[in-house]
Protein backbone atom coordinates (compact mmCIF):
# COMPACT_ATOMS: atom_id res chain seq x y z
CA UNK A 1 0.00 0.00 0.00
CA UNK A 2 1.38 3.54 -0.65
CA UNK A 3 3.11 4.79 2.35
CA UNK A 4 2.18 8.82 1.99
CA UNK A 5 -1.57 9.17 3.35
CA UNK A 6 -3.75 11.52 1.69
CA UNK A 7 -5.31 14.48 4.11
CA UNK A 8 -7.94 13.54 4.99
CA UNK A 9 -11.42 15.03 3.38
CA UNK A 10 -14.65 16.28 6.09
CA UNK A 11 -16.93 13.93 6.60
CA UNK A 12 -20.54 13.92 4.86
CA UNK A 13 -22.78 16.80 6.42
CA UNK A 14 -26.03 15.97 8.27
CA UNK A 15 -28.60 14.73 6.21
CA UNK A 16 -29.92 18.00 4.94
CA UNK A 17 -28.77 19.15 1.54
CA UNK A 18 -26.88 16.22 0.94
CA UNK A 19 -27.10 13.77 -2.06
CA UNK A 20 -27.39 10.18 -1.39
CA UNK A 21 -24.30 8.44 -0.67
CA UNK A 22 -22.66 5.07 -0.49
CA UNK A 23 -20.44 3.76 2.05
CA UNK A 24 -18.51 0.00 1.11
CA UNK A 25 -17.54 -1.52 3.43
CA UNK A 26 -14.33 -3.97 3.09
CA UNK A 27 -15.39 -7.50 4.59
CA UNK A 28 -15.75 -8.99 1.14
CA UNK A 29 -13.14 -7.47 0.02
CA UNK A 30 -10.20 -9.30 -1.81
CA UNK A 31 -7.50 -8.36 1.67
CA UNK A 32 -4.82 -9.21 -0.99
CA UNK A 33 -5.42 -6.61 -3.00
CA UNK A 34 -7.30 -4.49 -0.57
CA UNK A 35 -5.80 -0.72 -2.03
CA UNK A 36 -6.76 -2.04 -5.61
CA UNK A 37 -9.45 -2.07 -4.86
CA UNK A 38 -10.27 0.70 -2.86
CA UNK A 39 -9.06 3.04 -5.37
CA UNK A 40 -10.96 0.93 -7.62
CA UNK A 41 -14.21 2.03 -5.73
CA UNK A 42 -13.00 5.50 -5.13
CA UNK A 43 -12.56 5.73 -9.02
CA UNK A 44 -16.08 4.29 -9.48
CA UNK A 45 -17.48 6.89 -6.70
CA UNK A 46 -17.36 5.55 -3.62
CA UNK A 47 -18.14 8.46 -0.79
CA UNK A 48 -17.54 6.83 2.45
CA UNK A 49 -15.45 3.99 4.03
CA UNK A 50 -17.57 2.03 6.24
CA UNK A 51 -14.92 -0.15 8.35
CA UNK A 52 -16.38 -2.90 10.70
CA UNK A 53 -14.73 -3.11 14.12
CA UNK A 54 -15.39 -6.43 15.63
CA UNK A 55 -14.35 -8.14 18.89
CA UNK A 56 -15.87 -11.53 19.10
CA UNK A 57 -17.72 -10.46 21.56
CA UNK A 58 -20.57 -7.95 21.57
CA UNK A 59 -21.00 -10.06 18.17
CA UNK A 60 -19.15 -13.48 17.29
CA UNK A 61 -16.90 -12.80 14.54
CA UNK A 62 -13.57 -10.90 14.80
CA UNK A 63 -12.68 -8.95 12.34
CA UNK A 64 -9.81 -6.47 12.06
CA UNK A 65 -8.23 -3.37 14.24
CA UNK A 66 -6.12 0.00 13.90
CA UNK A 67 -4.35 -1.48 11.59
CA UNK A 68 -6.34 -1.70 8.85
CA UNK A 69 -8.29 1.56 9.27
CA UNK A 70 -4.59 3.51 8.90
CA UNK A 71 -3.84 1.20 5.75
CA UNK A 72 -7.16 2.29 4.16
CA UNK A 73 -6.49 5.73 5.32
CA UNK A 74 -3.22 5.85 3.16
CA UNK A 75 -4.67 5.16 -0.06
CA UNK A 76 -8.25 7.16 0.36
CA UNK A 77 -8.87 10.47 1.10
CA UNK A 78 -12.45 9.73 1.46
CA UNK A 79 -13.79 10.17 4.92
CA UNK A 80 -14.05 7.05 6.84
CA UNK A 81 -16.33 5.87 9.87
CA UNK A 82 -15.42 3.42 12.04
CA UNK A 83 -18.55 0.92 12.87
CA UNK A 84 -17.43 -0.62 16.09
CA UNK A 85 -19.38 -3.63 16.80
CA UNK A 86 -17.32 -4.42 20.49
CA UNK A 87 -18.41 -4.94 23.82
CA UNK A 88 -16.80 -1.81 24.71
CA UNK A 89 -16.20 0.83 22.18
CA UNK A 90 -15.15 4.16 24.26
CA UNK A 91 -11.47 1.92 24.41
CA UNK A 92 -11.04 1.97 21.11
CA UNK A 93 -12.21 5.75 20.09
CA UNK A 94 -8.63 7.12 20.11
CA UNK A 95 -7.01 4.35 18.30
CA UNK A 96 -9.80 5.10 15.67
CA UNK A 97 -9.39 8.21 15.62
CA UNK A 98 -5.56 7.73 15.63
CA UNK A 99 -5.55 5.87 12.62
CA UNK A 100 -7.71 7.53 10.52
CA UNK A 101 -11.20 7.27 11.34
CA UNK A 102 -13.13 10.80 11.10
CA UNK A 103 -17.01 8.96 12.20
CA UNK A 104 -16.76 6.85 15.18
CA UNK A 105 -20.06 4.91 15.46
CA UNK A 106 -20.83 2.66 18.56
CA UNK A 107 -23.72 0.43 19.06
CA UNK A 108 -26.72 1.91 21.44
CA UNK A 109 -26.94 -1.99 23.21
CA UNK A 110 -22.63 -1.94 23.67
CA UNK A 111 -23.82 0.97 26.28
CA UNK A 112 -26.68 -0.90 28.20
CA UNK A 113 -29.35 0.97 25.48
CA UNK A 114 -28.41 3.49 28.63
CA UNK A 115 -28.64 7.55 27.17
CA UNK A 116 -26.30 8.83 30.00
CA UNK A 117 -23.83 6.59 29.10
CA UNK A 118 -24.12 6.97 25.74
CA UNK A 119 -23.56 10.89 26.35
CA UNK A 120 -20.46 9.97 27.78
CA UNK A 121 -19.16 8.04 25.13
CA UNK A 122 -20.61 11.13 22.87
CA UNK A 123 -18.85 13.27 24.31
CA UNK A 124 -15.44 11.06 24.66
CA UNK A 125 -15.79 10.93 20.66
CA UNK A 126 -15.94 14.69 20.19
CA UNK A 127 -13.13 15.26 22.46
CA UNK A 128 -10.82 13.25 19.49
CA UNK A 129 -12.36 16.16 17.47
CA UNK A 130 -14.42 13.25 15.86
CA UNK A 131 -17.94 13.00 14.51
CA UNK A 132 -20.57 10.24 16.59
CA UNK A 133 -22.84 7.63 14.75
CA UNK A 134 -25.07 5.11 17.17
CA UNK A 135 -26.21 2.10 15.69
CA UNK A 136 -29.14 0.00 16.38
CA UNK A 137 -30.03 -3.79 16.33
CA UNK A 138 -33.02 -5.21 15.09
CA UNK A 139 -34.56 -5.54 18.23
CA UNK A 140 -34.05 -2.03 19.32
CA UNK A 141 -37.12 0.56 18.28
CA UNK A 142 -36.07 4.03 17.17
CA UNK A 143 -37.55 5.89 19.53
CA UNK A 144 -34.98 5.11 22.06
CA UNK A 145 -32.68 7.20 20.31
CA UNK A 146 -34.91 9.99 20.25
CA UNK A 147 -32.97 11.47 22.89
CA UNK A 148 -29.65 11.48 21.51
CA UNK A 149 -30.48 12.75 18.02
CA UNK A 150 -29.70 16.36 18.70
CA UNK A 151 -26.39 15.48 19.78
CA UNK A 152 -25.58 12.84 17.16
CA UNK A 153 -24.18 13.10 13.85
CA UNK A 154 -25.40 10.06 12.01
CA UNK A 155 -28.26 7.32 13.10
CA UNK A 156 -27.31 3.54 12.00
CA UNK A 157 -30.36 1.48 11.39
CA UNK A 158 -29.36 -2.27 11.00
CA UNK A 159 -31.06 -4.04 8.51
CA UNK A 160 -29.74 -7.59 9.64
CA UNK A 161 -28.19 -9.47 12.83
CA UNK A 162 -24.82 -7.74 13.42
CA UNK A 163 -21.76 -8.87 12.87
CA UNK A 164 -22.01 -11.32 9.32
CA UNK A 165 -22.13 -10.32 5.50
CA UNK A 166 -24.22 -11.41 3.04
CA UNK A 167 -27.20 -11.68 4.98
CA UNK A 168 -30.79 -10.75 3.27
CA UNK A 169 -32.20 -7.14 3.91
CA UNK A 170 -35.29 -7.41 6.96
CA UNK A 171 -36.94 -4.38 5.09
CA UNK A 172 -39.50 -3.76 7.96
CA UNK A 173 -36.84 -2.55 9.58
CA UNK A 174 -37.16 0.68 7.45
CA UNK A 175 -40.09 1.64 9.71
CA UNK A 176 -37.01 2.54 12.23
CA UNK A 177 -35.50 4.91 9.48
CA UNK A 178 -39.05 6.73 8.94
CA UNK A 179 -39.31 7.15 12.32
CA UNK A 180 -36.05 8.81 12.89
CA UNK A 181 -36.62 10.56 9.50
CA UNK A 182 -39.40 12.60 11.12
CA UNK A 183 -38.14 13.19 14.41
CA UNK A 184 -34.60 14.60 12.70
CA UNK A 185 -35.29 16.20 9.48
CA UNK A 186 -31.40 16.94 9.26
CA UNK A 187 -29.75 14.20 10.49
CA UNK A 188 -27.93 11.38 8.46
CA UNK A 189 -29.74 8.15 8.27
CA UNK A 190 -27.32 5.18 7.61
CA UNK A 191 -28.86 1.40 6.32
CA UNK A 192 -26.63 -1.28 7.03
CA UNK A 193 -27.07 -4.88 6.05
CA UNK A 194 -28.03 -6.38 2.54
CA UNK A 195 -27.92 -3.52 1.00
CA UNK A 196 -28.22 -4.01 -3.11
CA UNK A 197 -29.52 -2.61 -5.88
CA UNK A 198 -32.86 -4.17 -6.28
CA UNK A 199 -33.74 -2.40 -2.50
CA UNK A 200 -31.23 0.59 -2.31
CA UNK A 201 -34.38 2.39 -3.45
CA UNK A 202 -36.54 1.49 -0.69
CA UNK A 203 -33.92 2.39 1.70
CA UNK A 204 -33.81 5.65 0.26
CA UNK A 205 -37.43 6.44 -0.10
CA UNK A 206 -37.71 5.83 3.56
CA UNK A 207 -35.30 8.26 4.50
CA UNK A 208 -31.93 6.70 4.41
CA UNK A 209 -28.97 9.14 2.71
CA UNK A 210 -25.90 6.62 3.56
CA UNK A 211 -26.21 3.19 2.25
CA UNK A 212 -23.62 0.73 3.02
CA UNK A 213 -22.77 -1.74 0.76
CA UNK A 214 -20.62 -4.79 1.40
CA UNK A 215 -20.73 -7.65 -0.83
CA UNK A 216 -23.17 -5.34 -3.29
CA UNK A 217 -19.78 -3.50 -4.34
CA UNK A 218 -17.15 -6.77 -3.72
CA UNK A 219 -18.36 -9.36 -5.46
CA UNK A 220 -16.86 -11.88 -7.87
CA UNK A 221 -19.30 -10.83 -10.72
CA UNK A 222 -18.27 -7.08 -10.98
CA UNK A 223 -15.61 -4.80 -10.38
CA UNK A 224 -16.50 -2.42 -7.67
CA UNK A 225 -17.15 0.26 -10.08
CA UNK A 226 -19.78 -2.15 -12.40
CA UNK A 227 -21.45 -2.36 -8.87
CA UNK A 228 -21.05 1.18 -7.59
CA UNK A 229 -22.17 1.82 -10.85
CA UNK A 230 -25.73 -0.02 -10.55
CA UNK A 231 -26.23 1.28 -7.25
CA UNK A 232 -26.36 4.42 -8.62
CA UNK A 233 -28.70 3.55 -11.56
CA UNK A 234 -31.48 1.83 -9.29
CA UNK A 235 -31.69 5.05 -7.40
CA UNK A 236 -32.25 6.95 -10.75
Amino acid sequence: MSSGAPPPQPSPARGEGVGIQIAPSILTADFGRLAEQIRAADAGGADVWHLDIMDGHFVPPLSFGKEVIAAVRAVTSKPIEAHLMVAHPGEQFADMAKAGAGRLILHFEAVASDVEIARNHIAQARALGCEVGIAINPETPAEALFPLLDVIDEVVVMLIRPGWGGQEANLDHLAKVRAIRAAAPGIVIEVDGGVKAHNARTCVEAGATLLVAGSAVFNPTQTPQEAIAALRASLA
